[in-house]
């Protein structure tokens, strides 16, 4: 993946996702996620919260929206690890209620 065309969006070293990092630390999609859903923020205070300049958010929110298969890709193979490891059930998921009789 070419990564010149980004001036802060970057692959962080050692990490198994491919989507990339703001300055190498902060994946992009954490960012996007931000700005969308019930209580979306706007990308300035979404860069006020991280202590990032304006564009460095602009930029991930914009790969976010152009690479929307990375991050699914991302999402299922982490699931899947969490199911491997059986991270999916108790202690380190709730247990699953069961209807009172």
């Amino acid at each position: 993946m070419d990564t010149s065309q980004y001036q802060y969006l970057k692959p962080k070293r050692g990490s198994r996702y491919r989507q990339l990092f703001v300055n190498g630390r902060i994946m992009a999609e954490i960012l996007y996620r931000q700005t969308v859903g019930p209580e979306p923020l706007t990308p300035d205070q979404v860069a006020q919260d991280y202590g990032l300049p304006l564009a460095a958010v602009e930029e991930a929110i914009e790969y976010c929206q152009q690479n929307a298969q990375i991050l699914e890709e991302d999402r299922r193979r982490e699931a899947a690890l969490i199911q491997q490891d059986r991270r999916d059930q108790w202690p380190y998921a709730p247990r699953e209620t069961q209807p009172d009789a």
